[in-house]
């Protein structure tokens, strides 16, 4: 992918299936070189503000609750009763922020290598870092890799892997190694999910490489629900989960369905229809 900067527009190009996104812009509001990638945030003219990392759109103002929403909410009402939740990633803090709302979670700890992502979105997204002070939350910058292989076993609830494309600092997430550690950092019943890419594009390789893995992995089910997302690749993105002892095809609808606290896109019905995926995503996985 690459990234164009034309007459007052940003254009990420996805060479490799012929396609392109484009947003008007004000101005460039940050930049900077981390030692792992390189950090830009835009004021666009109808998204809002918009983060990218090496090229690559990361979020908008605009429609980040989609991805926040759906990588949070399945995951902890696919598991019985969540209290410890690791966010691998997830620097922007959004879906920190979402796992936050669940009065029942007792403790989220955030690994992301990249202080910088957290540093742009205090000061250009702040409403997606507004949880941040919780007494419940623990940020730490290292390498969400190693801080798993550290972990004491059946030591977490629900692992969310809250990855950039599997490219660069992000490359090791998607490693079938690294899922089978997540596995053992898992107590029984716990919920894996990763974001995995575009439906549209990717379900005949990294979506399915990803199912595969997860169950090499040894879990026991998984699932992958798809959802709208237009700043990213298709327009279309997914996260797939995976259960330990736990079936992930199934959730705790009375509890979706009786949430108090504010909600954008996720509800017990989208879950519902996430889950249903369509023939073309069946057939392909099911090769």
């Amino acid at each position: 992918m690459t990234e164009r900067l034309d007459q007052g527009w940003f254009t990420e190009v996805f060479d490799s299936h012929g396609s392109a996104f484009s947003l008007m812009i004000k101005e460039k509001l940050h930049e900077v070189q981390s030692p792992y990638q390189h950090l830009e945030v835009y004021a666009t003219e109808t998204y809002g503000n918009l983060m990218v990392l090496d090229g690559c759109v990361m979020l908008s103002t605009r429609d980040n609750f989609l991805y926040h929403e759906m990588i949070a909410h399945p995951a902890l009402f696919s598991h019985a009763a969540p209290k410890r939740v690791v966010i691998i990633g997830g620097g922007d803090c959004g879906t920190l922020r979402e796992v936050l709302k669940h009065p029942g979670v007792e403790e989220v700890i955030q690994i992301d290598i990249d202080e910088e992502v957290t540093r742009a979105s205090q000061r250009y997204f702040p409403e997606l870092t507004s949880s941040n002070d919780d007494p419940r939350a623990t940020l730490k910058f290292e390498d969400g890799v190693k801080w798993v292989e550290n972990a004491p076993a059946g030591s977490v609830d629900v692992m969310i892997i809250d990855s950039t494309d599997p490219v660069g600092p992000a490359e090791g997430l998607f490693e079938a190694d690294f899922l089978a550690r997540c596995h053992r950092v898992l107590a029984d019943g716990g919920v894996l999910v990763q974001q995995s890419e575009s439906p549209l594009y990717h379900t005949g390789s990294i979506i399915r490489e990803l199912r595969a893995d997860m169950q090499r992995a040894g879990f026991d089910s998984v699932a992958t629900l798809p959802f709208p997302q237009p700043v990213y690749p298709s327009g279309w993105w997914s996260v797939t989960l995976a259960g330990k002892s736990n079936d992930v095809t199934r959730f705790r609808e009375t509890a979706a369905a009786a949430v108090e606290f504010p909600l954008e896109y996720y509800s017990v019905e989208t879950h519902r229809g996430a889950l249903a995926l369509p023939p073309f995503m069946r057939r392909a996985l099911s090769v």
